[in-house]
């Protein structure tokens, strides 16, 4: 395949890595592939599989996305490890050796899906928290999956630019009896498994997150629970009390939450929630209060008359951010 012109982009997950080729900001939707990760030791173990599994010669470009903290230009793997117990790296060395392309970007994936906004097509749209939107002002991407993150999106006349961030493990919220019950359930849940005892938001929201609030809600009715996140929606969409229990607190931890990100940030256009917890939930949202929550009365009036809420639902949208990326001009 004649690939000069083209940019080829990769979107790493914990467990699958999705590869595609671009024209432009434009994803060849027929070139994706998915690679399960323990089958490599490396990006560059991928990315060499996918040259030749599609006949690529040389690239342009190539920009990777990751699940991971982006520092000095590289991404270390917390949970990605190679055939000799070591983490993946992510870099632009590596990724340039696989793919032959002189232009190369690292992002974090929350940084890819801030630069896929406005590039997704509208039916993948859906929106849970009605609001003004202004064109052209700052925006929000969250992401509620195995993990939680939060990156902000900012168009300058420079370019965009959406700067990482870490805010998945910021305080859980805590305002109420039950929630100082649910933050000491969660420390001593997580003491118990040997890990850190600290309550963080993505304790609650993100998949593993709900099956924590439904062991505390069982554990207000007196009951225990190991279920799974999965478990917990298909006990969801039964109507059973604890998983309902459960979803309603997810629901009102995510709207304080982004209430709390929205006064921090400033969202004007718009908040955008991405991520398997984001879709799974959002049917529930509204009947769990996520607006009365999101828009509770603050001293400043902008919580009751400002910003929308919109879940993504586009399991493309960190590829394309990748490749608007590079079409655009970015490198690093």
């Amino acid at each position: 395949m004649t690939t000069a012109s083209l940019s080829l982009v990769a979107d790493i997950g914990g467990t699958n890595t999705r590869v595609a080729l671009a024209d432009g900001g434009v994803i060849r939707e027929a070139s994706v592939r998915r690679y399960r990760n323990d089958g490599f030791n490396g990006i560059d173990e991928v990315l060499a599989r996918y040259m030749t599994d599609e006949s690529v010669g040389p690239v342009a470009g190539a920009c990777v996305a990751a699940a991971g903290p982006l520092r000095h230009g590289h991404i270390v793997m917390t949970n990605l490890f190679d055939a000799d117990g070591q983490p993946w790296v992510i870099d632009e060395g590596r990724v340039s050796r696989a793919t032959g392309a002189a232009r190369v970007a690292i992002l974090n994936d929350l940084q890819a899906q801030g630069q896929a906004l406005g590039h997704i097509a509208p039916d993948h749209l859906h929106r849970v928290i009605d609001g003004p939107v202004e064109d052209g002002a700052s925006m929000l991407v969250v992401g509620l999956g195995t993990g939680v993150n939060a990156a902000p999106v900012h168009n300058t006349p420079w370019g965009r630019v959406v700067p990482p961030s870490e805010c998945g493990h910021v305080n859980l919220p805590a305002q109420t009896e039950e929630d100082l019950r649910l933050l000491r359930f969660l420390e001593a849940l997580l003491a118990g498994r040997g890990e850190v005892a600290h309550a963080g938001v993505e304790e609650a929201l993100s998949g593993r997150g709900l099956a924590n609030l439904h062991a505390f809600a069982a554990s207000e009715a007196g009951r225990d629970s190991s279920a799974a996140s999965a478990e917990v929606l298909a006990a969801l969409a039964q109507g059973e009390p604890v998983a309902t229990h459960a979803a309603r607190l997810y629901t009102r931890i995510l709207a304080q939450t982004l209430a709390d990100l929205a006064l921090i940030h400033l969202p004007y256009g718009g908040i955008y929630l991405i991520g398997g917890m984001s879709q799974a939930m959002a049917p529930h949202f509204g009947n769990f209060g996520l607006t009365e929550t999101f828009r509770r009365p603050r001293r400043v009036a902008l919580m009751q008359n400002e910003f929308s809420v919109t879940v993504v639902a586009d399991d493309y949208a960190a590829l394309t951010g990748c490749a608007v990326y590079l079409a655009n001009g970015g490198k690093g």
